[in-house]
Formats: C-alpha cells, structure tokens, sequence
C-alpha cells in the first residue's frame, strides 16, 4: 500500500509541476502522463488513475463555481484512464518492445497518436459544457480541437521519444563519463545542434517581421535532419525535443498562430525523422554487425596466421632436435666401425654427416631463422637466412633497420614482414633478375598508433640471370610460397598494408607499408 501511495503522489507531483510550464498547444505534462503509462507496471495503474483523478478533482472545485458543475464532472475523469486501454494494447498485442526491451518507434508513434485524439477529445468535451464568460471571444471549435490536439501531440513527442532514448542510453552504459564526453551524439548535439537552435532562437525571439521568425522557426528542423541522418531515432528524438523548445521560445504571446503553425511542421517533421530514424537505426545496426563481423574475421585471420608460424617454429626445433640426435648417432656408428672402414671412407663418411647436418641446419632455419629468436627482426634481415641464401647465390645484399622512437612491433607484424620480405626477394631474383637488392626498413609514429615502411631495391641484370636450380634452392632457402606480389598483398592486407612495385629500366622498387598499434 506504501508503494501505491507513493506513486499516486509522485504522479500528481509530477503533473503539478508539468502543468506549470504547459498551455493549451503544448502539453508537456501529457508526455509525462504516457512515459508513466508505458514504463510502470500494471499493478500501479490504479494507483497513478487515483493520484490523476484527486488532483484534478482539486482544480475543479476551485473552479467549479466559473465553469459549471458539468465542466467540473468532465475534467475530473483522468485522461490516464482513456490511454490505458490503448497502451496496455499496443504492449501485449503490438508488441511495443522487443525481446530486448528497445522501443519499436512505429508503434510508439501510433500508441503517441491515438493518446493525443483521446485526451484532445476529452477536453473537448469539457470545453462544450464549460460556461464561458459573457465577454469572452469564441474562436471556433475546431480552432480549440486544434490546439489541444497539437499541444498533447507535440508535448509528447517532445517528452517520449527522448525519455526512452536516455533510457536505452542507460542500458548500454553510454551515460559513463568516459563513454559519454566520446557518445557522437552528445557530442554533436553539444556543438552543432543546441548553438545552431539557440541561435535561431534569438533570431525568432528578436525579430521584429513575423517572415523572419517564421524562416528561423523552419529551420529549425535542420538540426533534426542532420541529428536523424546521423544518429536513426535518437538523433530525432534528442534535436526534436531541443526544437520544440526552441519553438516555444519564440513564441511572442499565448496562442501565437506562427508558432501554433510551426509547432505543426514540426510536429510533422519530427514523426516523420522518427518513423525514418528507426529504419536508419536498423541499417546503421546491422553496419555495425558487419563491421563488428569482419574485425572479428580479421582477428581470426591474424590469429591463425600466427598459428601457422608457432608450428613452423615448433618444427624448426623438431628438425633442430632431429640434428643433434643425428650427428650423435651417426658418430657413435662411425666410431664403432672405425676400425673396420679405411681413413680416406672415414673422412668422406663424415664429410657426408657434416653436409648432411648442415642441411637439416638449413632447412630449420628457414622454417623459422634461429637468429630471429635470439637477435630479434633486425638481426635477422640483416645477417639472417636471407643475407646468407643470397650470399651464397652471389646475390649482393644490404639492408639498414631503424626504430629511432623504439616503437614496439608487434609479434603478428614481425610474421608478416619477414615473410613477405622473404617472398619478395624470391620475386625479384625470379622475375626480375637482379643482381643485388638493398632494403632500408623504417618503424616509427608512436606506441598504439605506428607504422613500418619498407622499401627494396633491385639491381636488374638479365645477362647474369639465375638457372631455374638456384632459383629452386633460393625459395626453399627461404621458406617462400613463390606466388609473387599478389600473395603478399594478401598477407599484408590482414594488417591493413599496402604494397607498391615500380619498374625502371636497370632497376626495380618495392614498397611495402603496415600499421602497427
């Protein structure tokens, strides 16, 4: 019961405080009255039908002797009782929220719209049997059902659709000062949207031609339209319940028939934006899912890249492994046999052994450079298995590394560079015929947002090509897939890289670009 008294009294305060900044074409408390409606469990509802019900029944007394017992009787009967038959439908039968939770605007709207024609009516009809002074002006009822239709309109579009864009807002965490001085919306609506409508504001407030405060009244659905575009029915809901105040404030005296007029585009344009900026939400959503897919695929994609080097790692130190057990037993055979074989079988036997393990040596280092692990990139483009297979090819090679800023590169990146490296040498031996390449690799900007540039030269030379054998031991030399450039776009579009080939006519340049965080 404490509960229920206590939300009898709050709905009255509330509708006692609303009242007080509210007239007859702009009914803000009637967007109060439907935020409760739609946010408060069923079984508050008679409470808040009882708190409606006394506070009106208060305000007829004072005034029953002015307008009539009947008018009394009539504005007693609380409008909340006429809504809610329509939002407990729009809720069970309409579905007015989702499994989530999240609003679904279109039935909002209509669930908005039928409210409005009801509480307009009910006005109505206390206003044709509330008797009017001896002097008093009639205008005409329709002029009055006009009036109070767009006041409960406007007023609860101005009120409803924000309240469940804060609300929504809440539920995901954006009203967290970290999270909401970044929120796009708050932003923008901060910068652009409330100096633009104060503006035009004071251009309506001061302007002394009703066509220049009528122009600034229109154009204040701009700062709508771009909040809508932007951000779906968020946006329409925050820029039009920000122009509906600014409307008012033009507003020079009490039933202005420019600002009753504009209170009508607006109402328009703003059901309209809301209508559109859900469907803007949808796409903007689904985007989003896209985006959040493919990063997710991107990740997967570095990830397993990275696999694939720790089990060619894991094998280098197998083949490692391999060697020792090798060259062990191969000298504990020989030295049992010794005896038996004669000195110059022995020595070729050895020579044999030693080749033998200088072999598996290479084949583990090219899976996965042993001076990679110890000495980290650097050393490894510059003294590795790259400088060695070239050198052993009669290649001439060069390669200068500099991090003056210490950025630090990630463990993926390094993957990714030394291997399209790898195979970019392969290229222009293959392709190319060089017969020297020089390499200058560049890591700089700063950490969580750096980048690395590399950039290769090659000597052309066609007349000292290499035959397709040296070739073949160059690829394996160097672990290369030997698929060229397109390959190594591929590799390093995974890191969001670019790669450039130049041709001159003695030379040919490669670039090779990466971001880094």
């Amino acid at each position: 019961m404490a509960r229920q008294l206590l939300a009898a009294g709050l709905y009255a305060a509330g509708l006692l405080a609303l009242r007080q900044i509210s007239f007859s074409h702009w009914e803000v408390f009637a967007g109060f009255r439907l935020c409760v409606l739609l946010l408060v469990g069923y079984r508050y509802w008679p409470a808040l039908l009882t708190g409606e019900a006394v506070y009106l029944a208060l305000n007829a007394i004072q005034s029953v002797d002015r307008f009539g017992l009947a008018w009394a009787v009539l504005y007693s009967l609380p409008p909340a009782g006429a809504a809610m038959p329509v939002v407990a439908f729009c809720k069970e039968r309409l579905g007015l929220f989702d499994t989530a939770g999240r609003i679904k605007m279109p039935v909002l709207i209509l669930c908005t719209f039928v409210c409005s024609v009801l509480w307009a009516s009910m006005n109505i009809l206390s206003f044709s049997v509330m008797k009017l002074p001896t002097d008093y002006v009639w205008a005409g009822m329709f002029v009055y059902a006009a009036r109070l239709f767009v006041g409960s309109f406007t007023g609860a579009l101005a009120v409803v659709p924000l309240v469940f864009c804060i609300r929504e807002m809440h539920a995901d965490g954006e009203f967290e000062p970290s999270r909401l001085v970044r929120n796009r919306l708050f932003v923008e609506a901060a910068s652009i949207m409330l100096p633009a409508l104060v503006l035009l504001a004071w251009v309506g407030a001061h302007a002394h031609q009703d066509g220049i405060k009528q122009t600034a009244r229109i154009f204040m659905f701009l700062p709508v339209v771009m909040l809508a575009l932007r951000h779906g029915w968020r946006g329409a809901s925050v820029g039009g319940a920000a122009a509906s105040i600014a409307i008012v404030a033009t507003m020079p005296a009490l039933y202005d028939a420019g600002t009753l007029e504009a209170q009508v585009f607006m109402a328009f344009a703003i059901t309209t934006l809301l209508l559109l900026g859900e469907r803007i939400a949808v796409l903007s959503e689904q985007e989003a899912r896209k985006q959040q897919e493919a990063r997710m695929n991107l990740a997967l994609a570095q990830r397993n890249l990275w696999l694939g080097e720790m089990q060619l790692r894991q094998t280098s130190h197998a083949l490692e492994g391999l060697q020792e057990t090798f060259r062990t037993s191969y000298s504990e055979l020989l030295d049992r046999v010794r005896h038996a074989l004669p000195a110059p079988d022995e020595r070729e036997y050895r020579l044999r052994a030693a080749e033998t393990q200088q072999q598996i040596y290479r084949l583990a280092d090219s899976l996965y450079p042993l001076l990679w692990q110890e000495g980290g990139l650097a050393a490894a483009l510059r003294q590795g298995t790259i400088a060695r297979v070239l050198d052993d090819l009669g290649v001439r090679y060069w390669c200068s590394f500099r991090n003056d800023r210490n950025v630090e590169v990630e463990r993926e990146v390094q993957v990714v560079l030394y291997r399209s490296i790898c195979d970019l040498v392969v290229h222009l031996c293959q392709s190319r015929q060089v017969t020297g390449i020089s390499m200058q690799l560049r890591v700089g900007g700063r950490p969580g947002a750096g980048w690395v540039l590399v950039r290769m030269r090659g000597t052309c030379n066609p007349a000292s090509s290499l035959c397709a054998d040296r070739l073949q031991e160059l690829s394996m030399g160097l672990s290369a897939s030997g698929l060229g450039p397109e390959a190594v776009r591929d590799r390093i579009s995974l890191f969001g890289g670019v790669l450039r080939e130049r041709l001159a006519r003695d030379s040919v340049r490669l670039s090779l670009s990466l971001a880094t965080s």
